[in-house]
Formats: structure tokens, C-alpha cells, sequence
């Protein structure tokens, strides 16, 4: 019943989209149409320079906090489903929500070895890694205040699990060793995770030999170790490990992977495409950012359309002769309901390209926040795309529509005789 729902809504949603499209698609065009000539309109934002500005600059910002907000999920949402690879299968206990409840033992990785499907290295050992997951605070740079940062226990073979992982500075740890390689958008978010320090966590003593780039995914936030190392240093049982990453022979084994391991009597497990996990983990974060960024906009909305409303009553009231005018001259009262509204459209695609352009200079800018499904800090990038800078232009246009309705309306109702009264 739910998926239905959502799909009404959705169906919903695009038919107003469309409606909307099409009434701002008719206003544009109506000097086309044979409405008031451009140039009158023109002038008249000319003669009102100083509220004109206001109500831009009102739209401006609201445009702009609308697409950043966006960009924010957007950025958030990428850089946790590039951690997942299309040829990777991740598996946990059933039913865990995450890898931080995970629980596997050490006899079910043996039966996972065993496994159709899974990809084997030269000398024909499965590549799979067992994971342990934990937290541990260091220092940000920017604030000096403790953040948590997710180091992650892996097998020594990890890299030829996540083949998109590379080590770019000093070298991968040794297996049954305290060492530590970082992410990189670790070594610029945290105080002293650079490549020969030495740092203290959970009673033990590692030292950092190498740094890898995860290509702006989440792993890039991240700590790695040996998995043996860390369960001794965390104190937990050495045959349990939270998940484990399969790297398929192909994609296409997926499905016989996971159908063989799931009805296996012996195992208790859920097996998920690793890219699928990813992206379902970055669902409850992107959904609150778009949320609180819906309701800023929103507010802020409210308050650029009242700015528009007062800059067309604005011009109502001070060319109420001139309106009685063109009313008099023959221009029909839709002729000058679309004239002002064009007018409005005017002052709000101008807000909304200064608005888009402002905003620009946040793209690619890091910036980092906790995931609530690991309790660790994820940096993560702002990620302004064209169909983002479309919607914030297209939210221009939807608050000049409504800043300019009424008064439009307004001014094709006056009577004539009345209005060429007016002084």
C-alpha cells in the first residue's frame, strides 16, 4: 500500500511541477502574445531601482540557502555510495540495521570462502575482508574540540577487495602489527593523523604509515587496521568480526551468492550489494538535511514574496494612471494581469541567477557531519549539479508568480475612470 502512496503523491507532485512550468512558459511569452511591450516593464523596474533590489536580493538569498541545502544531501548522498563498489557483496547478522550492530563469526567467513561466486587472487585465496568497527575522538583542526573518527579493522588483502582504494603516500600496514593508515579527508579533518605520527586509542599504541584515497567516499573519513589488532585492542572476541566484504568473480553472481549463503542451515546472515547498503545508509541523513532545508527555504520564502508583494503593489499604486491608460488604449485586462506578472518574473529570475551564482563558490568546499548509523564524523563535499541550480531558479520563478499574482490582479480590476482621475 505504501510504495502506491508514495507513487500518487509523486504523480501528484510532477502534474503541479507541469502546471507550474506552463503558467511561467505563458508569461514569458507574453509580450509574444501581444501583451504591454518589454521596454515598459523595463523602465518601470528602472524607476523602482531600490525596492527592485530589495525584493532580488530577498529572493537572491533565498535561492541560495535553498540549492546549498540540496547540495549539502546531494554531496552527503555521494560520498556514501561511492564507498559501496557493484561488485562487492556486503554481509552482516540478519537483521542488523548497520555494521555497527553486525555480527559475524569467524566459521561463517570460512563458509563464505566456500561460496559461488566469490572472487579468488593468483594464488587462489577468496577475496573477502572481515571488519570490526570502532569509535575513538581526536581533535578536529578547524575547532580543537573532540570528534569521533571511525577506524575500521580490515584483512590485509582489503585493497584487493575495494580495488578503488590506493595508497598515495608511505605504505599499507602489516598484518599483526599496530599501524594505521588513514583516509585523506582524515589527515585534513584531524589533528596528528599524519604519516609518522603516533596516536593512542583503546589502550593500545599505533603508529600511522601510509594514507589512501577512497575517491571522496565515506572510507575517506576513515582509520584503517588490522582487524585481529583492533578486536584485541577493543577487547572483544577474536573469532566475531561486525561484516564482511565479498568481492565477486562478477556482478552478475550476486544473486546465486547470496541465495546460497542466505538458505545455508549454518549461517544467520543478510547479504546486501555493498552499493545498495550505502545508499540506504545515507537515506535518513539526506532526508533530514532536505527537510531543515525545506523549512528554511520555506521561511525565508515567505518573506521574498512578501518583499515581491510590496514591490508590485508598489507599482500598482504609482502607475495607477498609467494603467487606466493602456486599459484605455485597447490592451484587454489579461493583456495587463500578464504585464505584471512578467514584470514580477523579471525581478525573481534576476534573484535566482545571483542567487545560483553566489552559492557556486560552495561547490566542492568539505565540510563534515556525524552519520547517525556509526556515530563517527563524515567529511563530505557540497555538490552543486545544473539540475540543482535548475530547481533553485525554477523556486525564483514560483515566488515571483505568487509575490505578483495578487497584485497583477490588482491592477487589471481598477476601473478605468477612476484610476485616470487619479493624480
Amino acid at each position: 500500500m505504501a510504495p502506491d502512496l508514495y507513487s500518487f503523491h509523486v504523480t501528484w507532485f510532477k502534474v503541479v511541477l507541469a502546471l507550474f512550468g506552463l503558467v511561467i512558459l505563458v508569461i514569458l511569452l507574453a509580450p509574444v502574445l501581444g501583451s504591454v511591450p518589454v521596454s515598459y516593464n523595463l523602465r518601470s523596474i528602472r524607476a523602482r531601482w531600490t525596492s527592485t533590489i530589495v525584493a532580488v536580493l530577498g529572493i537572491a538569498g533565498t535561492v541560495g540557502v535553498f540549492v546549498a541545502m540540496l547540495s549539502l544531501a546531494r554531496g552527503f548522498e555521494a560520498t556514501l555510495v561511492a564507498s559501496g563498489s557493484p561488485g562487492n557483496a556486503l554481509v552482516m547478522r540478519a537483521g542488523s540495521t548497520s555494521e555497527m550492530m553486525g555480527g559475524i563469526t569467524l566459521d561463517s567467513i570460512r563458509v563464505l570462502q566456500d561460496a559461488p561466486g566469490v572472487a579468488r587472487d593468483s594464488s587462489g585465496s577468496p577475496l573477502i575482508t572481515q571488519d570490526v568497527l570502532g569509535v575513538f575522538p581526536v581533535p578536529l583542526i578547524s575547532t580543537g574540540t573532540d570528534a569521533n573518527v571511525q577506524v575500521r579493522g580490515v584483512s590485509p588483502n582489503v585493497l584487493d577487495v575495494r580495488k578503488f582504494i590506493k595508497i598515495t603516500q608511505g605504505r599499507m600496514f602489516q598484518a599483526g602489527l599496530s599501524e594505521l593508515v588513514v583516509g585523506t579527508n582524515a589527515t585534513k579533518t584531524y589533528q596528528g593523523l599524519t604519516v609518522g605520527n603516533k596516536i593512542d586509542f583503546g589502550g593500545g599504541h599505533w603508529q600511522i604509515v601510509g594514507v589512501f584515497d577512497a575517491g571522496g567516499s565515506a572510507f575517506d573519513s576513515e582509520v584503517w587496521c588490522d582487524s585481529r589488532n583492533l578486536n584485541q585492542v577493543l577487547q572483544r572476541p577474536p573469532n566475531i568480526f561486525q561484516s564482511a566484504t565479498v568481492h565477486l568473480s562478477s556482478a552478475d553472481a550476486f544473486q546465486e551468492f547470496k541465495d546460497t549463503v542466505v538458505r545455508d542451515p549454518r549461517m544467520n546472515v543478510d547479504v546486501w550489494r555493498e552499493i545498495d547498503y550505502y545508499a540506504k545508509q545515507s537515506t535518513r541523513m539526506t532526508t533530514l538535511i532536505t527537510y531543515l532545508g525545506g523549512i528554511v527555504a520555506a521561511i525565508m520564502a515567505i518573506g521574498a514574496i512578501f518583499g515581491a508583494l510590496n514591490t508590485m503593489y508598489s507599482a500598482v499604486a504609482e502607475r495607477g494612471r498609467e494603467i487606466a491608460t493602456l486599459r484605455a488604449l485597447g490592451f484587454p485586462s489579461w493583456n495587463v494581469t500578464l504585464s505584471f506578472l512578467f514584470e514580477a518574473l523579471m525581478i525573481s529570475l534576476l534573484g535566482g541567477v545571483i542567487g545560483c551564482l553566489a552559492v557556486l563558490r560552495l561547490n566542492g568546499i568539505t565540510t563534515n557531519t556525524m552519520n547517525f548509523q556509526t556515530f563517527s564524523n563524515v567529511a563530505f563535499a557540497f555538490r552543486i549539479t545544473v539540475d540543482l541550480l535548475s530547481w533553485g531558479i525554477f523556486f525564483a520563478l514560483v515566488m515571483g508568480i505568487l509575490g505578483g499574482l495578487l497584485p497583477a490582479i490588482r491592477a487589471a480590476i481598477r476601473p478605468v475612470a477612476v484610476a485616470l482621475r487619479e493624480l
